[in-house]
């Protein structure tokens, strides 16, 4: 989620398609056009109605949403290694996908441990283009500093062929310079409506969160944003408004820039999924460009 707590955008310019003049119909033409060019990668969201972490997933649900995201994307991400998430980068190399796998680390030692050892066996399977020791670990303060440093450094060890990094909001590897050094790519999640932002900014606001990340890592390390959206329903959060349109521009304009400047850019999120809504607020359900029936939100 990485709401960053008292950061607001202040910036006065914009960045992206201008919109000014285009109708909703060529707006979802628009859409459609980028969406059919494909994706750098998409993050797989696996929970079907009434699921939530914690709960099996079957191989069945997981093969279903798949073949729906697969035409669109070059890589998928997946954010744990066990209840049936182990599953998801199997079938994701069945589509001839590429795979940033996390292993889901929080205040569970026992899990923790099932979560590392799930994703050091993927990886020397053949299933891990990326591995990724955490997600906002950091950022929810499950884990102290030491404790993710020796997580990163027992996977490194473990798959010294495999690129591993650690996944948190962007600014995090500013302020924590020797996770930004143990890790082999810098893995930075970036919202600009987690901080506020207008949706008119917003491009011109990631532009800078990545930047930012890319300063961190001293321009030596790779940076891939790997997660980035908007919410298409939901109350505002200080400015930044969720609407189906503005949705869409962000994904437009997220497509694009990672087109043209060649970022690595993981969109957030393939499926609404409805558990989400109790750490998030009403805006947690609504990330997906698809709908929690599985359809596409925006039709021609």
């Amino acid at each position: 989620m990485s709401v960053r707590a008292g950061k607001t955008m202040s910036l006065a310019g914009i960045s992206g398609v201008d919109y000014a003049n285009k109708t909703s119909g060529e707006l979802n033409e628009l859409f459609h056009k980028v969406l059919n060019d494909g994706m750098h990668g998409i993050c797989f969201s696996a929970y079907e109605e009434g699921q939530k972490p914690g709960d099996v997933l079957t191989e069945e649900q997981i093969r279903r949403r798949m073949k729906i995201i697969a035409p669109y994307t070059k890589w998928v991400r997946s954010f744990s290694c066990i209840e049936g998430n182990e599953l998801i980068p199997q079938i994701a190399k069945e589509f001839g996908l590429k795979t940033l796998v996390g292993a889901w680390l929080g205040k569970d030692p026992k899990l923790n441990e099932q979560e590392v050892e799930g994703l050091i066996k993927l990886a020397k399977e053949g299933f891990v283009d990326i591995a990724a020791v955490g997600n906002e670990v950091l950022y929810r303060e499950d884990l102290i500093e030491e404790e993710l440093l020796a997580f990163i450094k027992r996977v490194k060890e473990a798959i010294p062929q495999i690129p591993v990094g650690y996944v948190d909001a962007y600014y995090e590897f500013t302020v924590r310079p020797e996770i930004t050094k143990a890790c082999d790519v810098i893995l930075a999640n970036c919202y600009p409506f987690w901080e506020s932002c207008h949706a008119d900014y917003s491009l011109m606001y990631m532009k800078e969160m990545f930047y930012q990340a890319v300063h961190a890592g001293e321009g030596d390390k790779n940076v891939i944003i790997t997660e980035t959206g908007w919410p298409s329903q939901g109350e505002d959060y200080k400015g930044a408004l969720p609407s189906p349109e503005n949705a869409l521009k962000y994904f437009i304009n997220t497509q694009l820039w990672s087109k043209q400047d060649d970022v690595e850019i993981f969109y957030f999120t393939s499926f609404d999924e409805s558990w989400k809504v109790g750490a998030e607020g009403d805006v947690g359900a609504f990330w997906g460009i698809w709908d929690i029936n599985e359809k596409l939100k925006y039709q021609k």
